[in-house]
């Protein structure tokens, strides 16, 4: 009996100690990203969806390639699936750290430190 109880004991620790690193992965896999409303994004990332809503044109080169989710924090999907998209941050001559980046829109996700974090954006733009 003393034997069933230890291995039950070590059981559950083992869980517990698995427990942290099963929500972080549960974290970046994009299902339990923050919603963010249209109007509580800056401007230019207002401006970017208004673009990326009429197909463009896009100041950047770079705006509508494939993004390849390699960070993992988006919904898994094929590649090809999702595209990013710059928003411009004043004050800067290149193309800053702030993204937009779509699925099938309007799924799309608002990233203000170059693919670290995501807020997906409330439909209805």
């Amino acid at each position: 009996m003393q034997r069933v109880v230890r291995a039950q004991w070590w059981l559950l620790v083992g869980l517990l100690l698995c427990l942290p690193f099963a929500q972080a992965r549960d974290d970046r896999s994009g299902n339990v990203l923050p919603l963010v409303a249209v109007a509580s994004l800056p401007a230019e990332a207002r401006d970017t969806l208004q673009l990326i809503k009429r197909g463009g044109p896009f100041p950047y080169t770079r705006d509508g390639v494939v993004f390849g989710n390699y960070e993992r924090i988006l919904p898994l999907q094929q590649r090809g699936y999702y595209h990013e998209y710059t928003v411009k941050t004043p004050g800067m001559r290149h193309r800053g750290a702030r993204r937009i980046v779509c699925g099938a829109v309007p799924e799309c996700y608002y990233s203000g430190d170059h693919y670290r974090s995501y807020q997906r954006i409330a439909e209805g733009w």
